[in-house]
Order: structure tokens, then C-alpha cells, then sequence
């Protein structure tokens, strides 16, 4: 009897203490919001040890709490609140309860907006972008190359270890990169990547509201922002919607069942994106492209969840609001839900009208891509929501266009038939277009260091419709190849490290051959960005004949005439075939050498392999 009360004793007084125990809220994401923004609802992730065993309240002058969801997971909770507008901005607290007594409350802060914050202007075709690595840029902060709680250290002789660049190396060099005429940054994801190894590229995220520490912090990020708007320069926050890294948080306790695809065994993606639209495709094949993983590190997210499609609009939303963003690229695109991301676009669009979001759509034809542009005639009826893509199309024909003999349709050519289907694309002009990127060989190593196609090239890309990105390292002829691995393409600037033989960040630090090509390109985009002509004048352009090719671009204002001569000797370029498009001009100057050309006599000299970009009176 004694044993058998012991025993009862005990019990009740574990059983007490378990449940006098205060509940510990584990995370509540977006940890803040803002007011008056012109969607007033509010979902919140909220994960807790059985946290939906509890009641959920707020008070405070304007918030209400909609709904509250249980998941088929018991340590989560989603709770939607109602935000009227005119709320002041504010701390409230949000209580959470079991059988009337308060278990734990999280306090939670509505900011103020940013003045004109709705208005704000995303990327357009006046910019151009520039496309970085922030591990291979620029070391800025040493005392964050390695960092205890991240499990990927700092490694600069492994190709594919963490090299130290960070965010306030970005920093350093905004004026470098002001110089040579940029107007917008698009650096490859900045958000925790904690997986153990090839952590540097960041595209297996596993904090989706926080700077990864190796980068820097929040602030930071927030700081290089107001640094490059005060030099006339947007950022752009590379996003990841279609997987997570497999160390991300919330895989060792998902918030719903279906929150990743699975499978009863591992099952990696086709990559067969063109199941998207294929008329034949079978059900097995289409959704192993959608719902198979990208990779063993990167679980393939649901896109058809809706609450991780809430989530996903918020995460953005939140990151333009919080770090006063000019743009958003959007990774492996075609590889999410379609439905979804249409979801997520229009969220983002209707809060900001003025912004713009390219999506990464690698395929090869024009009518592939333009399927994935906002207001495109599909066949399906299908409206992405998603305002530009990436020109992938045209990237494939750029590098041949520069590097073949001239033939019925090789050379030049394909530069014409390319921009020949701009009619498939809702908008033509706002494509994102490009040489090379981070996934791809430097275009200097296609081209074996020839600096006659590297203008010529460079010309093309700042002058054709839509919106140039460069990658870094192109103003200085930087080398890599995929081939090689994706660790050694991806190599560090010269000079982003204390220590560095040199320095190509300045002259100084540069060959006489890529002082060559950094001046060219700086003169060619500083005239660009001046140059309204050039960001939405209407293209002309005529068919290349004797490997020369020649467009125009034109408005009210302004007619600018292109010529690109792939010649090995002098080309006598004559003019009358080109009067629909000049017949009002009697002269153009060169803006790059500044040469005049005199039309009287119905034709002009050109230069071998060179171009020209004459502005005509």
C-alpha cells in the first residue's frame, strides 16, 4: 500500500510539473509585419511542441485573428490575422493558452512602412544587371569567414569550400561597380545555406528569413541596399521557392504532410520541363519533373500547399519591404507548380504594381520560354503572373552567332532568328538577356580571349531590346569553364582579398588587355543608362548579309543605328538597302570612337571585325 502511494505521489507530481511547464514557442515566421500594406491579411507559421493543443488571442486596436489552422502536424500552427488598415504600428502580444491560463505570449511589432514604399520601381530595360557570387566577390569582414553554428567552414584551396566574400565586400565595391555603369545587382541567394558541404552557391536554403552568418546579418543586408540606392543602383534578391536544403529547419518536423514531395524511395528530377506543355506527356513523366528533387541536398517544396504558398509570398514580400528591394529573380521556375507561383507572383505584383520579377526559365525555344511571361497567349489559357524571364533562347545563340563562318543559318543569323519569334513573348523588351551567368562557361573562355568578339558581343547585349546582365568578371575577361566543375568556374575576383597578387578592381591591377575591355564596356553602359532610345526605342532590324549585321533603335527623339562587322578586312557597308529606317539622316557619330560618318556618298567604311553605334542627324 505504502509503494503503491509512493507511487501515486510521484505521478501526480510528475504529472503537475509537466503541465505547469511553460510552452516554449520555437519560431513564429514573418517575425514582424508592417501596417497599411494593401493586403491586410497576415498568415502566420507558428511551430511549437504541440502547439495546437492551445488557444490562440490578441488584443490590440486594429489586429484580429480571422482563423486559426491545425495542421496534421501537432507542433504547428497557422494563425491568420486581419490587419485594418489606418492600424498604428506597434508591439502587441499574442497569447497562447490551455484551459484559460496563459502558457507563453510572443511578442509581435507592426513597422511602419517606408515613405512611397508601394511605388517602388523594380529593374527595368533602363538598367543594367550585374550578376555576382558573393562568396567569390569580395572579403570584406574577415571575422566571418567561418562561423561556430554553420557547419561549412572556410576552405580557399577547395574549389567548392566557402571562400570568405561577403556582403560588406559587395560593399567595398559599389563604387567600382557604379563606375562601370551598373544599375542593378542580382546576387545569387544570401539565405543561411547550413548544409555541410558546396554551401558557398546558397541555393540550398535552410533559413528563409535570415542573412546567412558567413554573409553577414539582416542589417547588413538592409545597409547594402541604402548604399547602392544612394549610387543609383537597385538590388535584386535572388529567391528559391522549388526546393529547401535538406538541413533546412523545419525537415526534421515539416509543418503539414505534403510540405515536400516524397516518394518511397528517393526520386531525383527528369529536369524534362518541356513535359510542361507537351500534349503527349504521361503523368509519370510530368510529375517527376515537378515534384522529383533537384538534387540529394534539396527537397523538391509543394507548391500546391497553400499555406506554403502564403508562406512564400510573405517571404518575399517581407524581404522587399524589409531591405527596400528593386527586384526579384526567381530560381528553377519551371520546375515549381505553375498554379503556385502564379499565386505567388500576383501577391507580390498587387502589393508592389511597379516591380518586377524575373523567373529562370532554361530552355531552348522562344515558345518554351514566353509560355512562362506574364499575359502570353497560351494554349492552355494559362497566365504565369510572372512580369519577365530570362532570354535563354537568345543566350544560346549569342556565343555561335560571334564564333561561327557565316551560312544559311549560322554566324549572325541566328542573332535575327532568335529576335524574329519576339512575337511569342507578351513583352519582348522586358527579357532579361545574357552571355553567360553562373551556371555556364565564362563567354572569354567560348571565345578563347578574343577581344574583337568580346565588343562586338558587349555591343550587342547594350544595344538589342530587353534588359542586359552581365556576370562578373566580364568587364575584365575573367576564364572558366563548366567543364572544369562548377567550384573552378566560379573563381574569385583578383583583388577581393587582402593578400591577392592584384587587384583588378582598380587600373592599376589590370592588363593593358583588360583595361581595354573594362573602359569599352564602361564608355558603352554610362551611355546606355543616358540613353532612353536605347531602353524602349522600337528595334528594326534587317537580315545579316556578308556577315555584317544592322538594327535600329528609335522614338520621338532619337535614332541610333547598330552595325556589327564580323569582316576580316575593311567592309564597304552600302546604305540604300537601310532607307526605310534613315532616309531623314545624313550623318551619324560613333559613340564609341567618336567618329562621324558622312552618308552622301550612299555608303560607309567599317573597320574589321568592330562595331559601330552611330547616333543619327
Amino acid at each position: 500500500m505504502r509503494a503503491y502511494l509512493i507511487s501515486f505521489l510521484f505521478i501526480s507530481f510528475f504529472s503537475l510539473n509537466c503541465f505547469s511547464k511553460d510552452l516554449k514557442i520555437e519560431k513564429v515566421e514573418p517575425m514582424f509585419w508592417w501596417v497599411d500594406m494593401k493586403n491586410p491579411s497576415l498568415q502566420l507559421l507558428i511551430h511549437g511542441d504541440n502547439i495546437s493543443e492551445y488557444d490562440v488571442s490578441v488584443n490590440y486596436a486594429g489586429v484580429r485573428i480571422d482563423d486559426i489552422i491545425k495542421t496534421d502536424m501537432p507542433n504547428y500552427l497557422f494563425v491568420n490575422l486581419m490587419i485594418k488598415q489606418g492600424t498604428k504600428a506597434g508591439h502587441f502580444d499574442i497569447n497562447f493558452s490551455l484551459d484559460g491560463k496563459t502558457k507563453a505570449s510572443y511578442q509581435y511589432e507592426l513597422k511602419e512602412r517606408r515613405e512611397n514604399s508601394a511605388k517602388r520601381i523594380g529593374f527595368n530595360e533602363s538598367d543594367v544587371m550585374y550578376l555576382l557570387m558573393p562568396d567569390r566577390f569580395a572579403n570584406g569582414n574577415p571575422n566571418n569567414d567561418s562561423v561556430e553554428k554553420l557547419t561549412d567552414k572556410f576552405d580557399r584551396e577547395n574549389p567548392d569550400g566557402r571562400h570568405g566574400g561577403d556582403i560588406q565586400g559587395m560593399i567595398n565595391h559599389l563604387d567600382y561597380l557604379k563606375e562601370l555603369g551598373v544599375t542593378a545587382i542580382w546576387s545569387t541567394p544570401l539565405m543561411e545555406d547550413n548544409q555541410p558541404t558546396v554551401s558557398y552557391h546558397t541555393y540550398a536554403i535552410t533559413d528563409y528569413y535570415h542573412i546567412d552568418a558567413r554573409y553577414g546579418n539582416n542589417d547588413d543586408y538592409a545597409r547594402l541596399s541604402a548604399e547602392a540606392k544612394k549610387r543609383g543602383i537597385k538590388i535584386v534578391m535572388d529567391v528559391v521557392t522549388n526546393h529547401c536544403g535538406s538541413a533546412h529547419w523545419w525537415m526534421n518536423d515539416l509543418p503539414t504532410k505534403d510540405w515536400v514531395h516524397t516518394f518511397p524511395e528517393y526520386t531525383n528530377s527528369n529536369h524534362r520541363k518541356s513535359t510542361t506543355n507537351d500534349p503527349y506527356v504521361s503523368k509519370t513523366d510530368y510529375d517527376k519533373n515537378f515534384n522529383g528533387w533537384f538534387d540529394t541536398s534539396m527537397p523538391d517544396l509543394n507548391q500546391k500547399n497553400d499555406f506554403l504558398v502564403t508562406y512564400f509570398a510573405q517571404n518575399t514580400i517581407w524581404w522587399i519591404e524589409y531591405a527596400d528591394l528593386g527586384g526579384i529573380r526567381i530560381d528553377t521556375y519551371p520546375y515549381n507548380d505553375k498554379h503556385g507561383m502564379a499565386v505567388i507572383c500576383k501577391s507580390i505584383m498587387d502589393e508592389y504594381p511597379n516591380m518586377n520579377i524575373v523567373g529562370e526559365s532554361w530552355l531552348e525555344t522562344p515558345a518554351e520560354i514566353a509560355y512562362w511571361q506574364k499575359g502570353s497567349l497560351n494554349h492552355d489559357g494559362f497566365n504565369s503572373e510572372l512580369p519577365s524571364v530570362m532570354d535563354f533562347s537568345l543566350f544560346f545563340a549569342m556565343p555561335k552567332a560571334f564564333n561561327e563562318k557565316e551560312g544559311w543559318s549560322e554566324g549572325l543569323i541566328r542573332l535575327y532568328n532568335s529576335l524574329a519569334l519576339d512575337y511569342l513573348y507578351a513583352d519582348p523588351y522586358n527579357l532579361l538577356i545574357f552571355a553567360e551567368n553562373h551556371d555556364t562557361d565564362h563567354i572569354m573562355s567560348t571565345f578563347e580571349g578574343d577581344i574583337d568578339k568580346y565588343k562586338q558581343l558587349m555591343t550587342f547585349l547594350a544595344t538589342t531590346r530587353g534588359i542586359p546582365q552581365l556576370y562578373v568578371g566580364t568587364e575584365i575577361l575573367l576564364e572558366g569553364k563548366k567543364s572544369d566543375g562548377d567550384g573552378v568556374m566560379r573563381i574569385d575576383f583578383p583583388g577581393g582579398w587582402e593578400g591577392d597578387e592584384r587587384n583588378a578592381f582598380t587600373a592599376e591591377g589590370r592588363t593593358e588587355k583588360e583595361n581595354e575591355a573594362f573602359d569599352f564596356l564602361k564608355n558603352l553602359l554610362n551611355w546606355r543608362k543616358e540613353n532612353p532610345v536605347i531602353h524602349t526605342g522600337k528595334l528594326m532590324h534587317y537580315i545579316p548579309e556578308h556577315n555584317t549585321y544592322v538594327y535600329f533603335r528609335s522614338n520621338e527623339d532619337k535614332t541610333v543605328m547598330v552595325v556589327i562587322n564580323k569582316n576580316e578586312k575593311e567592309q564597304d557597308l552600302k546604305l540604300n538597302r537601310f532607307e526605310e529606317s534613315m532616309k531623314q539622316f545624313s550623318s551619324g557619330t560613333d559613340v564609341l570612337s567618336g567618329k562621324t560618318y558622312d552618308f552622301s556618298n550612299g555608303s560607309i567604311s567599317l573597320a574589321p571585325n568592330t562595331s559601330v553605334i552611330l547616333e543619327l542627324k
